[in-house]
């Protein structure tokens, strides 16, 4: 735990006991001598109470906010020949005492290898591990994992006996360990805490943790992850969502953009103003797109202002705001912080995501009146954007007026290029290529497919899947005259295959035929296309 964390939570300690009429100690401060024949562990544990301080006459309890009354009872009474007094502690210096009396063993934290040949073995070890080491010591630990195997979600899922983890890496769920229900109420007793949501609520609940945690073997892990939770038959489920502490991550060079597309992607982004819109489901990266871009427009002479729920990073330069979603019915809407920051006079907006239509509307018009706003939408394609915005707002001639990019997006797991196995394509598939390819746009080059190989994943020891890494299809719809005539038509209805068809003739490439394109250079599999884009 840093220092300022350890600071903070002593000071919140000794409010409440002001507020609660009792004696504070900080015991950070203050030299910890051992009692030990006071209380035997087990009694120190259900009491929840440590002696603190003793002599022949006076003994003195360590007590929590959470030490029941009635154990303050049996305490005066087991020691009444003696002046029993109480001091509320911190739960860190609980914890810290506890460690004292009752050291903790030796936990060999052992990395986690995604291999298909120990895997029960693994799960064995990694289950055995997390049954044993304190609740933050758990969360920390399989944080630190997830980050080192690239992982981008954390599932924590209650069942009927035991309790799941998987890891989500490349896109694909990996089961980790799994947790006995009394080790898992511990560990969510921790993540409520830390990530201020409840363990007794009957909703689904969104929290985040940003805090730093020492483990037992002296390795402090960075804990920074978006919670979500809900409530299913055999308790709550979590998915942690990881984000990465590294600024040098967010780069425009770093979106694998070919140059055409970067060439687009600046263009648009050197103009003042206009909405420039990343689509795609959870997952498809999109915030990562956004937080690139807004990256390389963070300069002295420009103000940045981000609206989240949450701020998933913080950049240094930028102004960012977080907001709670309408969903959760608080009186902070996303419309409103931004009215509200528009009147900071910003050069450029971000707006984490669009989900109503006063948010709609006000991005929109911010967009033509001296602004570029960026910002999230859920669609399946850049065309369907389009049509679902037109449900949201209505008919409305800001449609055509401030959209200047719609860029749509999914992510596809990329070959082991040391494993991959080159193979011919049966008659189905090369009908499928020819199909995809024979609707590429005029003036874009159609890639040959005489005698091509496709390949599949080919697997080892260590890496039993064939896969590493991921690789970004994008399709891009910039606003033309042709795209805005389709939207403002004598029927005005906004159609998505005409938009689509549009957008084509401009010379736009389809998500589909960007990931064709990837399968016949040997990045990725017509199967994982399959999988991820349908």
């Amino acid at each position: 735990m840093s220092k300022n964390i350890r600071v903070d939570e002593e000071n919140a300690t000794e409010r409440r006991a002001r507020i609660l009429g009792l004696n504070y100690v900080d015991t950070s401060q203050t030299q910890k001598d051992l009692f030990a024949n006071i209380l035997s562990v087990p009694e120190m544990r259900s009491l929840v109470s440590i002696p603190i301080y003793a002599d022949q006459y006076h003994i003195t309890f360590g007590i929590l906010n959470s030490t029941p009354q009635s154990a303050i009872k049996n305490l005066r009474n087991k020691f009444s020949d003696q002046r029993v007094e109480f001091r509320l502690i911190s739960e860190s210096g609980f914890r810290e005492y506890i460690s004292l009396y009752d050291p903790p063993k030796k936990v060999v934290y052992h990395d986690i290898e995604i291999k298909a040949s120990n895997s029960l073995d693994l799960i064995d070890k990694i289950s055995e591990i997390l049954n044993e080491v304190r609740a933050d010591d758990m969360l920390a630990y399989l944080i630190s994992q997830a980050h080192k195997l690239n992982a981008s979600d954390i599932h924590i899922e209650t069942q009927e006996s035991d309790i799941r983890i998987r890891f989500r890496i490349d896109g694909v769920l990996h089961v980790i360990a799994r947790m006995t229900v009394e080790k898992y109420r511990v560990l969510m007793s921790a993540i409520a805490s830390a990530g201020n949501i409840s363990t007794g609520s009957d909703a689904a609940q969104q929290g985040h943790i940003a805090q730093k945690v020492k483990m037992a073997d002296e390795t402090v892990v960075d804990v920074n992850v978006r919670l979500e939770t809900i409530p299913t038959i055999n308790g709550i489920d979590v998915v942690m969502r990881l984000f990465n502490m590294d600024q040098e991550n967010y780069q425009l060079d770093k979106l694998l953009l070919a140059p055409k597309e970067r060439e687009v992607v600046n263009s648009i982004i050197a103009k003042p103003s206009g909405l420039v819109m990343v689509v795609g489901p959870t997952g498809s990266g999109k915030t990562t797109t956004l937080y690139s871009i807004l990256n390389s427009l963070n300069e002295e002479q420009r103000k940045i202002i981000t609206i989240e729920d949450p701020v998933e990073f913080e950049f240094h330069g930028i102004t960012q705001i977080t907001v709670r979603s309408t969903e959760r019915g608080d009186d902070l809407f996303f419309a409103d912080k931004l009215r509200a920051v528009l009147r900071l006079d910003p050069d450029i907006v971000m707006v984490g995501e669009i989900r109503d239509q006063d948010t709609a509307k006000t991005a929109l018009q911010a967009s033509l009146t001296g602004h570029l706003v960026l910002t999230t939408f859920h669609a399946s394609s850049a065309a369907a954007a389009l049509t679902r915005l037109a449900d949201v707002i209505g008919q409305n001639s800001l449609f055509v007026s401030s959209i200047r990019l719609i860029m749509a997006q999914r992510l596809l797991r990329r070959l082991d290029d040391s494993l991959k196995q080159a193979y011919d394509p049966s008659e189905q598939e090369m009908r499928l290529i020819r199909s995809v390819i024979d609707g590429f746009p005029n003036g874009v080059e159609k890639p040959s497919i005489e005698g091509i190989k496709l390949y599949k994943p080919g697997i080892s020891e260590d890496n039993p899947y064939g896969y590493n890494g991921m690789i970004p299809v994008r399709e891009q719809l910039v606003m033309s005259d042709r795209v805005r005539d389709v939207i403002t038509g004598i029927d005005r209805i906004v159609n998505t295959e005409a938009i689509e068809r549009a957008a084509k003739e401009d010379g736009m490439t389809t998500m589909i035929q960007d990931a064709i394109i990837k399968v016949l250079s040997g990045l990725t599999t017509l199967d994982e296309v399959y999988r991820v884009i349908g």
